[in-house]
C-alpha cells in the first residue's frame, strides 16, 4: 500500500547472549526467532528452501535435536512445510498462520505501521460490532459488571501505561460476554495487535478524553440490552481511533475513506 512515509514498529526482539552456555529451550527460542523474522520479513520467499541442516547447525553451533525441534516449530505456525532430502521450504503467506502470536509479533515488528493499522482496522470493523452487538444479548449480570469495572478503570487512569491495560479489558471482556468461545478465542489472538493500536492512538495527547465517551456510548447499550446501539457505538469507537491514529502518524494510514460503510 503506498504512504508518504513508512515506520517501522521498535519492537525489542529476543537478545541472546552468543558466547554464554544456554539451555536446549534457549537455543530452540532463538532459532525460531531469528529464522521466523526471516521469513516474515521476505528475507526467505516462499517456494524456497532454508539453508541446508549443515549450514544452520554451523551457524547456530547447535545440536541436530535442537534445530529439527526449532523447525518442527516454524512447521506448527504454517510458515514452512518439510520434506525428506528437500528439507524446510517456506510456505506462501496465505497458508502462515497470522494469528499466532509469535507471527503476529513477527509481523508488528516488520511491517510498516501504516500498513499493519489498514489491515488490523478491516478486521476489527468485521469482528468488534458484532461482537459487541451478541454480548448485549448473551451477556450475564457479571458480564456486565466486569466490563463496567473495565471502564471505571480507565476513568480512573492518570497516564497513557495506566490506561493501556483497563482498555484491553474492557475489549476483552466484551468478547467474553458473547459466551461464545471460539469468538472470544479469536479476539484474545488479536490481543496483541490491539495492544499495539492502543500504545500507538494513545500518543495523541488528548486521547483519553476523546476515547472515554466512546467506550462509555458501548458500556450503556450493553447496560440496556440494545445490541443495535451497541454495535453502532462500536464503530464510532472504531472510527474515532482510525482517526486518533491518523493524527499521530500524521497521514491517513492508508485506511479507505469509506472504512465504515461496508459494515453499516
Amino acid at each position: 500500500m503506498p504512504c508518504s512515509h513508512t515506520r517501522y514498529f521498535n519492537a525489542n526482539l529476543l537478545a541472546m547472549d552468543y558466547q554464554s552456555p544456554r539451555q536446549r529451550k534457549s537455543l530452540h527460542a532463538r532459532i525460531v526467532q531469528e529464522l521466523g523474522m526471516k521469513i516474515v520479513t521476505g528475507e526467505f520467499s516462499p517456494g524456497e528452501k532454508l539453508p541446508h541442516e549443515s549450514q544452520l547447525l554451523k551457524e547456530y553451533d547447535v545440536s541436530r535435536s535442537a534445530l529439527r525441534e526449532a523447525t518442527r516449530v516454524l512447521v506448527a505456525k504454517g510458515l514452512v512445510y518439510s520434506k525428506p532430502r528437500v528439507g524446510a521450504v517456506v510456505r506462501p503467506r496465505s497458508e502462515w498462520h497470522l494469528l499466532d502470536p509469535d507471527v503476529l509479533f513477527w509481523l508488528v515488528s516488520s511491517t510498516p505501521e501504516a500498513d499493519f493499522f489498514a489491515e488490523l482496522f478491516s478486521v476489527r470493523c468485521i469482528i468488534e460490532p458484532a461482537a459487541a452487538a451478541m454480548a448485549a444479548t448473551c451477556a450475564s449480570a457479571e458480564d456486565i459488571a466486569g466490563i463496567e469495572d473495565a471502564y471505571q478503570r480507565m476513568e480512573a487512569a492518570r497516564s497513557r501505561d495506566e490506561l493501556l491495560q483497563p482498555d484491553l479489558d474492557f475489549h476483552r471482556r466484551i468478547a467474553e460476554a458473547t459466551n461464545n468461545d471460539m469468538l472470544t478465542y479469536l479476539c484474545n489472538m488479536l490481543s496483541q495487535a490491539l495492544r499495539e493500536s492502543i500504545k500507538l492512538s494513545s500518543r495523541r495527547p488528548d486521547t483519553q478524553t476523546l476515547s472515554l465517551p466512546r467506550h462509555k456510548a458501548i458500556l450503556t447499550a450493553l447496560q440496556n440490552r440494545d445490541a443495535l446501539g451497541a454495535r453502532q457505538a462500536t464503530l464510532v469507537q472504531l472510527e474515532g481511533a482510525r482517526m486518533d491514529i491518523e493524527e499521530v502518524l500524521g497521514h491517513s494510514a492508508s485506511l479507505p475513506a469509506d472504512l465504515l460503510s461496508w459494515v453499516h
